[in-house]
């Protein structure tokens, strides 16, 4: 019997998935750590020139950090190679997002970061675990990677460089 649970939920997951990519972005709005609320049905029609990078992340997760500093440090190299928007999606919430804007203060980090307080994004998109990396070009996404390992970044930059 759990096992057919199991695949109900899984088919029910990528069914999710998979609508949101057939669609683009839902019209949730999302608050920026500067306070700009950023509709992401607007990131959608973006991406139809620029590719949208998202990395969702917390302040809690050590790989996510990891992660972001390395993206930090070469962001602008990379945007010389093949321009792309990049934001960080926090997905701290309301007990731990207040450290957020003093937290990417501290890390001068240079890419927007959005609030995902109520993991709305997070649910639509069936990310369950961070850090989790999309693109977005047309409007769908084309790249998803979960996780975090050193050097794995090279693998996002060589993806936006063919996309």
């Amino acid at each position: 019997m759990k096992k057919y649970i199991y695949i109900i939920v899984a088919f029910l997951m990528i069914q999710s998935s998979l609508l949101a990519q057939e669609n683009g972005f839902p019209s949730i709005k999302l608050k920026s750590t500067n306070g700009q609320m950023v509709d992401l049905v607007d990131l959608g029609i973006q991406s139809k020139d620029t590719m949208v990078v998202m990395s969702f992340w917390a302040t809690w997760c050590i790989p996510c950090i990891n992660e972001l500093e390395i993206i930090n440090d070469v962001y602008e190299e990379k945007q010389a190679i093949k321009p792309f928007k990049f934001y960080g999606v926090s997905v701290d919430d309301t007990r731990t997002s207040q450290r957020v804007k003093p937290f990417i203060k501290g890390k001068g980090w240079q890419f927007n970061v959005l609030m995902d307080i109520n993991s709305e994004l997070k649910r639509y998109l069936n990310i369950t675990d961070v850090p989790h990396v999309i693109i977005l070009k047309d409007n769908k996404i084309v790249y998803r990677h979960t996780g975090y390992i050193s050097g794995e970044e090279e693998n996002l930059f060589e993806a936006i460089k063919n996309l």
